[in-house]
This record gives C-alpha cells, sequence and structure tokens, in this order.
C-alpha cells in the first residue's frame, strides 16, 4: 500500500504540473507562433538557442542560476522581497518558476512545428476574408494546430511529472511544501524503504507509459 506522503507527494507533483503546463501556455504560445512566423533568421537562432539550453544543461546548473537570481541578493529576490511577497526558492512558487523554466522548450518546440506546418496559405486566404490578427490566430492557427497543442501540453505536463534536479535546488525537500514524487522516492530510497521505493517508482512508470501511449495516438491524428 503506497503510504500518505507518497500519496501528498504524487498530489503535489499533479498541482506542480497542472500549474506549470498553464503557466507555459500562456507564455510559450506566443513565443513559439513569433519563432514560426519571424523572418529575421539571425534573431530567431538566437531565441530557439536560448529556448532549448535547458534540453542540454544539467538541471542543477539550471537550479544554481535559479537560487542566485531568486535569492535574497539576487535581482528577482530583492524585487520581490521589495513588493512584499518574500523570497521564491523553497516555496511552491519557486518550484513553479523553475519548471517553467526546465519544461519551456518542450512546448514551444512541437507548437513552433505546428505553426510551421501550416505554412502561410491558410492565413493568406483568412486575410482576403478581413479577418483581423487575432481572428486569424484564434480560428485558423489554433485548430490547424491542435494537435501540437495537445502534444505539448502532454509533454509539458509529463516533464514536470518527472522533475528531480531542478525541483530539489529550487525547491529543497520539505514535506507537503515542496517535496514531489521525484524527490520523495529519492527519500526513500536513502533510507533503504525499497517496498515504498517500488511503489511509487511503479506508478511514475504507469504514469510516463500513459503518456507515451497519449503522445503515439496525437501523432497518429496528425496523420
Amino acid at each position: 500500500m503506497v503510504s500518505a506522503g507518497a500519496w501528498a507527494a504524487l498530489a503535489l507533483s499533479l498541482r506542480l504540473a497542472a500549474v506549470t503546463t498553464a503557466v507555459l501556455f500562456l507564455l510559450g504560445t506566443p513565443l513559439a507562433w513569433w519563432l514560426a512566423r519571424t523572418r529575421s533568421r539571425r534573431l530567431k537562432g538566437v531565441i530557439a538557442a536560448v529556448v532549448a539550453l535547458p534540453l542540454v544543461l544539467p538541471p542543477t546548473v539550471i537550479g544554481f542560476y535559479l537560487l542566485l537570481v531568486l535569492g535574497p541578493h539576487g535581482p528577482v529576490g530583492w524585487l520581490t522581497q521589495q513588493l512584499g511577497w518574500g523570497l521564491l526558492p523553497f516555496s511552491f512558487s519557486g518550484l513553479v518558476v523553475g519548471s517553467v523554466i526546465f519544461s519551456l522548450p518542450f512546448l514551444v518546440q512541437p507548437l513552433q512545428n505546428a505553426f510551421e506546418a501550416m505554412g502561410d496559405r491558410p492565413l493568406e486566404v483568412a486575410a482576403t476574408l478581413r479577418a483581423g490578427p487575432w481572428d486569424r490566430f484564434f480560428t485558423v492557427a489554433v485548430p490547424l494546430a491542435r494537435p501540437g497543442f495537445l502534444t505539448a501540453g502532454v509533454l509539458s505536463f509529463a516533464h514536470t511529472m518527472g522533475e528531480f534536479g531542478v525541483v530539489l535546488m529550487i525547491g529543497g525537500n520539505i514535506p507537503g511544501k515542496t517535496r514531489v514524487a521525484s524527490v520523495q522516492l529519492y527519500e526513500f530510497v536513502e533510507a533503504m524503504e525499497y517496498g515504498e521505493a517500488h511503489r511509487l517508482a511503479l506508478i511514475l512508470v504507469l504514469f510516463s507509459f500513459v503518456v507515451l501511449v497519449l503522445l503515439n495516438f496525437f501523432g497518429q491524428g496528425k496523420r
């Protein structure tokens, strides 16, 4: 039977993944649209490289620099203290910030590919019908890119669920506050509670399997 601590960690991971995915859609969708539509190849290359950095950087590197930026002596930390929000490290809000940065390419890249795949023709036709830029985006681009939105959402959610290095660096291991499922699994192994570790790991394996099935389903829907 899965312990109460494991269920609490899973619930926190699900909450973190849901909030992170929602924030990523708000921030990543316009970024993906710009990357797909911009004519500036040089600037596009630089921005695309920045977005993709979490794919190649060790998570601990990202977590370390986030601690510096969000900490009491960092620019963001100074600002949040001046605004009366306190410090973000070792809080759920800090986990969200770290997760958004670390999972950004998993949302932006599928959306960018979906926007690029639809081409210019549908938007040009909509423009001839006097559709404005916002109207063209929401009534033409978004429906055509729907498989990309689904893939991006599933990937972002799943990637956040499996995070370890970044969340441990920026959030620590506070039960009920920052101890997510991956950190709880590490805690079980460190305490040599292998039965608990097996049960939690099995849940995460099943979750990952369902994610892959969904991605395969969405991929078939594009054909």
